[in-house]
């Protein structure tokens, strides 16, 4: 609901974010180095899932995905950051980042679905090992994963439609990247109500997949306690894999979440360094963690090295 300021036409945004940032030659250079290891790392977990037929499983296209999704998830924001701190870029035209903020929250949403789905399926293979590939084949896993995407893309729709009807008042971002609330508050708008509107959808999608994962862990800790010593061992290495990545992404989100309901004031800054985190954090560490501890990524990484060699 727009109120009466005076607006004016937006060509492009000025980034804010990192104006009190010290050293923002060496942040930029630790960025970019982050940002290289996190698509090459995905990028070779995809290359070795397509390259290996062994691994033409459901559980490794789940992973496969992830890898995509971390790749769209770092490469949307961390180029604009780079160039901010290393280039003294500090503006951003108006198309390019209503399209940043459509795709780092595309991003942000499908990781959150893509870690709910996989733990779905340790559910399914710790449940019911011996119907597992008929519960779950690749077909079936492919055409979730498309819906998924879609489901993803049409949540994430409501907020470009939200923000090109609406007036700006001016053209500075409170963040260094396109996220909606920042471009939200360039807006002569009603504030308030366009954000009760994305704290409902993002508030359904939070809780709805963190719900189902720990559902899902509370039904595989169920069923690793009726298992033997064996089984309990083979569970828990295929598990704790998922875990880690999934603290690692949730674990500052519900930080922001907790720390604003107990009444802490967060600055901006830290607030900032929160949702940086929550894009750059995850793509970097999900990679290692599933090549380093998933031993069929690993054996078949260490065949395509020694064949090339």
């Amino acid at each position: 609901m727009p109120s009466h300021n005076a607006s004016i036409k937006v060509t492009a945004f000025i980034l804010g974010g990192f104006e009190t940032t010290q050293r923002p030659f060496v942040v930029g250079v630790f960025m970019l180095i982050t940002f290289i290891v996190a698509v090459l790392a995905n990028m070779v977990n995809i290359v070795v899932i397509i390259y290996d037929k062994k691994l033409h499983k459901p559980m490794f296209l789940l992973i496969c995905n992830l890898a995509v999704v971390d790749i769209l998830c770092t490469t949307s924001i961390s180029p604009t950051m780079i160039g901010t701190l290393l280039a003294g870029v500090n503006t951003i035209s108006y198309v390019q980042c209503i399209v940043q903020m459509f795709t780092h929250h595309v991003g942000g949403v499908m990781e959150m679905f893509a870690l709910a789905v996989m733990a779905f399926d340790r559910l399914i293979a710790v449940s019911c090992p011996f119907q597992y590939n008929n519960y779950l084949t690749n077909v079936r896993t492919i055409l979730l994963v498309y819906m998924l995407w879609i489901a993803a893309c049409g949540f994430v729709a409501v907020m470009p439609a939200t923000v090109l009807p609406l007036p700006h008042c001016h053209t500075k971002l409170v963040y260094s990247f396109c996220d909606y609330a920042a471009v939200l508050r360039t807006t002569c708008a009603d504030l308030g109500y366009y954000f009760n509107i994305i704290t409902v959808i993002s508030f359904f999608l939070l809780f709805f997949t963190f719900s189902l994962i720990a559902l899902s862990y509370f039904f595989i800790a169920y069923f690793v306690k009726l298992s033997s010593s064996e089984e309990k061992r083979k569970m828990g290495s295929t598990c704790l894999s998922h875990l880690i990545v999934v603290v690692c992404f949730y674990f500052p989100l519900f930080i922001r979440i907790v720390l604003t309901r107990m009444g802490v004031s967060l600055t901006h800054e830290q607030r900032h360094g929160l949702s940086v985190w929550s894009y750059i954090g995850p793509p970097t560490v999900n990679p290692f963690i599933y090549s380093l501890r998933t031993k069929e990524i690993r054996g078949a990484l260490c065949c395509i090295l020694v064949g090339s060699v």
